[in-house]
């Protein structure tokens, strides 16, 4: 299957759904029938302003029906308990508050709703010397009621992300038999007091990846986050790809990863070290 077949198989196609972030690139897009409503950080007229030097489709962007304004999705659909499935392909990375991302999804979901997630994992894309994401992370932004990205997390971004032989994502055989020659940073130094004196002078929003995953880590942080009372959801289907995205479906009706927490952190020293011998080749 097509990544997108992957993503819809999560969900009930025939139901109400929202996509939160298709961009160019829609998975349910509205003129293939999909009962659809887009949230987006613009109107389609500053969509397709923005991407029109980028070599897309630009066809493909969506008419969007609400322009998120940094209120909850509830607040800015008014539609509580409503949706069958939410979409958001490479969107959760990206949020300031992961926790409050995914409750605010929860609202706007009917009961038995699901939200589908496509992840990136940090291993094969620019995050790939970036640490993964810790609960303590995630815990803090939403005690902290973060709307925006910490000055350090800018700068672990803009210090950090790099290209392999030139490209900003890859697929792992891509990174088999290279040397750290092939590797090169995006930024630099003034990039990254350029972008921590932009938040702290005037809360500008910069939009990075703010939190880094593998697969495992990332359904250890979701199971642990329900476990400890902070998200409604939980795991109701994953599917590795072997790739660089993973997919995963939460609900309300998950019933977690069914492996234990051993296991996992077992299975997230095998994904890095895994990575560590491709790059080092």
């Amino acid at each position: 299957m097509s990544r997108n077949q992957v993503i819809l198989s999560m969900v009930d196609r025939r139901g109400n759904g929202l996509e939160i972030g298709p961009s160019h690139s829609p998975v349910a897009p509205k003129r293939d029938g999909f009962n659809v409503q887009v949230i987006d950080h613009a109107d389609r007229a500053g969509l397709v302003e923005k991407y029109r030097a980028h070599g897309v489709d630009l066809d493909r962007i969506e008419e969007v029906d609400f322009v998120w304004n940094g209120t909850s999705y509830l607040e800015l659909t008014g539609k509580p308990n409503h949706y069958d499935w939410i979409i958001a392909s490479h969107v959760i990375e990206h949020v300031p508050d992961m926790v409050g991302f995914i409750r605010g999804c929860d609202a706007v979901l009917r009961h038995g709703g699901v939200l589908a997630l496509a992840v990136p994992d940090k291993r094969y894309c620019f995050d790939r010397f970036r640490s993964i994401t810790g609960i303590h992370s995630l815990v803090d932004a939403h005690l902290e009621g973060r709307r925006n990205h910490s000055p350090g997390r800018i700068a672990d971004y803009f210090l950090n992300v790099v290209t392999l032989s030139g490209v900003i994502g890859w697929s792992p055989e891509q990174s088999r038999h290279r040397s750290m020659a092939d590797v090169s940073f995006v930024h630099g130094l003034q990039d990254a007091k350029s972008g921590m004196q932009a938040v702290v002078e005037s809360d500008a929003y910069l939009d990075i990846h703010a939190w880094c995953f593998t697969p495992s880590s990332f359904r250890l942080l979701v199971e642990d986050l329900y476990q400890l009372g902070l998200s409604p959801l939980r795991e109701a289907r994953f599917q590795g790809t072997g790739g660089s995205e993973f997919f995963v479906a939460l609900s309300r009706e998950g019933t977690g990863p069914g492996i234990d927490r051993f296991a996992l952190l077992h299975a997230i020293d095998e994904e890095l070290a895994d990575v560590r011998l491709a790059l080092a080749g």
